[in-house]
């Protein structure tokens, strides 16, 4: 027995040491957690954002916390408030990553990871579904890592029969 206890009490070291395939599934979004703001520009105008990405549930969904703020322009007079929630998920029977967006104005998007880059830094989701809107509409989220502490999202729209469009940029940077 007293052969057994030194490796005993290596056990709770070497679990500690040793990435779980749940960690390694999760490896190209990590990065996102935290707080960012940032600038952003397209069609709704020029505004600021606020983001959370954080791991939940025993590390099995990324939720998403975005405030979106135009403030009043020639183009828009009253401004607009823009909040959505979203959860990336992971479908093991599709063996792949599926990003869920609520937003305030009543549309559910859902997009399925379309592509991850060889080195992590470009993540692209494609729109499988949109509630609410009219059919025949798709939606492309692009995600561009800058540097640390910075990366671009480019949320793209496409009506029916065309091609995506710009909808709106933003810079994020952490905040923490």
């Amino acid at each position: 027995m007293k052969r057994f206890i030194p490796f005993l009490l290596l056990i709770p070291t070497l679990s500690f040491s040793q990435p779980t395939n749940q960690d390694s599934l999760w490896a190209p979004f990590r990065w996102f957690a935290g707080e960012w703001k940032g600038d952003s520009e397209g069609q709704p105008g020029k505004g600021k954002y606020e983001r959370i990405y954080k791991l939940i549930f025993n590390n099995k969904f990324i939720e998403v916390k975005n405030k979106s703020t135009y403030p009043p322009s020639q183009e828009n007079p009253n401004g607009e408030v823009h909040e959505d929630h979203g959860f990336i998920s992971y479908d093991r029977t599709r063996k792949t990553f599926v990003l869920r967006q609520f937003h305030t104005e009543g549309f559910v998007n859902q997009y399925r990871l379309e592509s991850i880059s060889p080195d992590s830094k470009t993540i692209i989701f494609i729109s499988e579904s949109i509630e609410n809107i009219p059919a025949g509409y798709r939606a492309k989220e692009t995600y561009k890592i800058n540097s640390e502490n910075e990366f671009v999202e480019i949320f793209e729209l496409a009506e029916p029969g065309k091609d995506f469009e710009v909808y709106s940029k933003a810079i994020l940077k952490r905040v923490k």
